[in-house]
């Protein structure tokens, strides 16, 4: 009897021990525990730590309450000013209520992720690349707004939106290099510009100053040969004054204005401002008629040129001996008459030789 009645108890701690496993649970701190009945819900979520349920009654089903990373895949979009763009993102959110999330939408991560996605295609269509470039924490807030709309009632908040890459074209890329680079340039030839204007002002005021003391540019000048001859060269400076250059322009004029008045003063009869005439070029034989092959010779050809014996008296004979030598000192001979110059017998010789007839040309 005593035993039946230990076999019993036995029995019976062994099937409470089961059933006491079989209905407790354990909950973590990051979670909490919704428990269904009959597929009904019973009561608010269990919080964290130990709790218990009907084995065969109850369902309880844990929900992190953990802020859950969601990456966005990259979505292909074309931009507000037709530009073609690839943009991924990342979403943070978090189950606020764990009822919400298991009652009124099927897999709230999966909602999330495919929200996201048709958010982030519309905020692409919706922005400008320089928007998307430059201005992220405004689309930002944009897409977590469009996020966060239909996500409240599913007992989820989002936490934040960050757009990860914007990848472009790679003529786009080339495009946007060439205008940076563009940009750059003029940006630096301002700056140079700006540079010359300040420069120039400020020599003005040192030739002011200089002009007002001259010995101020024969230091300045001794400085520079002193920097020139600091290097270790062969160069030679000699520095020129500019002052010295300018007078040496102004004094040729003026000298070669007073040389032309003079040699035109020394002509007789002339003023200086008439200045001094050409010489004239003395008129030359006349050019021979050499006759073709068709054409007759003039009858004028076959008349002899008179000689020089004959026609020009003047002309230049025999060099006549040296007097000196060969004449003598006793006779009381007067000397010849000096000989007609190269000039004179050149004209009479021209002159004989027009005065004389000739026959006209077939």
């Amino acid at each position: 009897m005593i035993q039946e009645l230990v076999g019993a108890l036995v029995g019976a701690g062994a099937v409470g021990l089961v059933y006491l496993a079989a209905a407790a649970r354990i909950i973590k701190q990051y979670e909490r525990g919704v428990v269904f009945r009959f597929g009904q819900l019973i009561g608010a979520p269990r919080p964290p730590g130990f709790t218990m349920i009907l084995p065969v009654v109850d369902r309880l089903y844990k929900v992190n309450l953990q802020i859950v990373t969601l990456p966005i895949p990259a979505q292909e979009g074309i931009t507000r000013d037709n530009v073609t763009v690839r943009v991924d993102a990342v979403v943070y959110f978090k189950v606020m209520d764990a009822a919400n999330a298991l009652i009124k939408v099927e897999d709230y991560r999966f909602a999330v992720s495919q929200m996201a996605q048709t958010s982030l295609r519309s905020i692409i269509g919706k922005s400008d690349l320089d928007d998307l470039l430059s201005n992220r924490e405004k689309l930002n807030q944009g897409l977590e707004l469009m996020i966060d709309s239909p996500a409240v009632g599913w007992g989820v908040q989002i936490d934040r939106v960050e757009i990860k890459d914007v990848s472009l074209p790679d003529t786009m890329k080339r495009s946007m290099a060439r205008q940076a680079e563009a940009d750059r340039e003029r940006r630096a030839r301002i700056i140079n510009a700006d540079a010359e204007l300040q420069a120039s002002k400020k020599l003005a005021e040192a030739a002011g100053v200089m002009s007002e003391q001259p010995a101020a540019l024969q230091l300045r000048l001794l400085q520079t040969v002193v920097a020139v001859a600091a290097e270790k060269n062969s160069t030679l400076v000699l520095p020129f004054p500019v002052e010295l250059l300018r007078f040496l322009e102004r004094a040729a004029p003026a000298e070669a204005d007073r040389g032309h008045d003079g040699q035109a003063a020394r002509l007789p009869g002339r003023t200086p401002s008439e200045g001094v005439p050409e010489p004239e070029e003395a008129p030359g034989p006349p050019d021979e008629v050499v006759p073709g092959p068709s054409s007759p010779e003039p009858s004028g050809a076959d008349e002899p040129m008179p000689s020089p014996e004959t026609a020009t008296p003047c002309e230049p004979g025999p060099e006549p001996a040296d007097p000196a030598s060969d004449a003598d000192p006793d006779s009381d001979a007067a000397p010849d008459a000096s000989p007609a110059t190269p000039s004179a017998c050149r004209s009479a010789f021209l002159q004989d030789h027009e005065d004389q007839p000739r026959s006209p040309q077939p």
